[in-house]
């Protein structure tokens, strides 16, 4: 098992805050950034969390290839609908302001949806569906991505890796947070496994000739090899991954306006923009129903489902998110937990920044 090493979130947080203010990112900005990365190692999304932060963040903006202002600007607007283009900044921030707007609508108007265009990566989708939670509201977030992902029958990277998040209110102790890639797996849990020295399971991914490999340093970002679709090969309906993927690249690039597909650009692509495209969504409960009723037939739902018979090796059945908020509350208690070679990388790669990474663990 590689080493893990545990922080304190503050220290996380106030060491990304420095790193994105060092390349010309307003503090409000850069806050927002940390908190959406550090929220990503504290529920267990550790291919999302700080493993990003000079890879997909600081290399791009060392290079102008991100502006560290986000200068948004809404190209059209109705009551219930935004169309926005992120400036090419970040996308956290963008997707952040975004969703604050849209549940702004949806008090007002019920429902509201958002697509944006000319974006960049914003980390966990869940972050921005949560946001509709305290609100009452149904969350919705969209994203495409890089190509990184083959369609059924395909051995070339032409989709992303298009993830989806639906958030909702429930009167348990933990809400429904769906969050899942439209690919088997996201590119980043390759990238730890490959961290790890460790093989990947069969069905992940294919290397250049179209085969599945265990092998994660033939499955690439940007080739050679792919990552599958959900569901992986043909006999096991992999194009429904693949149907969905191309339904979330609809909503966010084509709706948008924006890239599609090998239209958009790799992090480690320094010839061009990445073009990523968002789509967002509140949905105010009370529009339709007593919240309380809602939320109630929804506790009925999970304990149903919780309570089902369970296969003789298993004693207990999940909700899409439970295990994601019981990492984060044993998380928040006892530390984030970054690899030891996440934390080496991180030394070596800021070592030019001006903000080296000098934070002691706790464990």
């Amino acid at each position: 098992m590689e080493k893990l090493l545990r922080f304190k979130k503050e220290d996380l947080t106030g060491y990304a805050v420095s790193f994105m203010k060092k390349f010309g990112i307003p503090e409000e900005d850069a806050k927002i950034v940390a908190d959406v990365l550090i929220t990503a190692d504290i529920r267990g999304t550790d291919s999302h969390g700080l493993i990003r932060l000079n890879t997909y963040y600081g290399n791009r903006l060392s290079k102008k290839m991100i502006n560290p202002l986000t200068p948004i600007k809404i190209v059209s607007e109705t009551d219930t609908t935004m169309l926005v283009d992120g400036g090419n900044g970040l996308g956290q921030v963008v997707s952040y302001k975004v969703m604050q707007k849209c549940i702004e609508k949806a008090k007002k108007s019920n429902v509201a949806r958002a697509t944006v265009r000319h974006s960049n990566h914003y980390g966990i989708a869940g972050y921005y569906s949560m946001m509709a939670l305290k609100h009452d509201m149904i969350g919705i977030s969209l994203t495409n991505s890089q190509p990184l992902v083959a369609p059924t029958y395909g051995k070339t990277p032409v989709l992303g890796t298009n993830p989806i998040s639906f958030a909702a209110p429930s009167h348990k102790k933990y809400p429904y947070i769906l969050d899942m890639a439209t690919s088997t797996v996201p590119i980043g849990r390759i990238k730890v496994y490959e961290k790890k020295n460790e093989k990947i399971p069969l069905g992940w991914g294919i290397d250049d000739d179209g085969n599945m490999t265990d092998d994660p340093k033939k499955v690439k970002s940007g080739g050679p090899g792919a990552l599958m679709p959900l569901g992986g090969t043909d006999i096991m309906r992999g194009y429904k991954g693949y149907g969905l993927a191309l339904m979330v690249d609809i909503l966010c690039g084509t709706l948008s306006g924006g890239s599609n597909l090998t239209d958009i650009g790799f992090p480690h692509d320094y010839s061009k923009e990445s073009n990523i495209s968002h789509f967002f969504a509140a949905i105010k409960i009370d529009a339709f129903r007593p919240v309380v009723d809602f939320k109630k037939q929804l506790d009925y739902v999970v304990d149903t489902l919780k309570n089902s018979p369970k296969v003789e090796s298993h004693d207990r059945i999940y909700i899409a998110g439970e295990k994601e908020f019981e990492n984060a509350e044993y998380n928040e208690k006892h530390g984030v937990p970054i690899l030891a070679k996440v934390i080496d990388d991180i030394k070596k790669d800021c070592a030019n920044t001006g903000v080296p990474f000098d934070i002691k663990p706790i464990s």
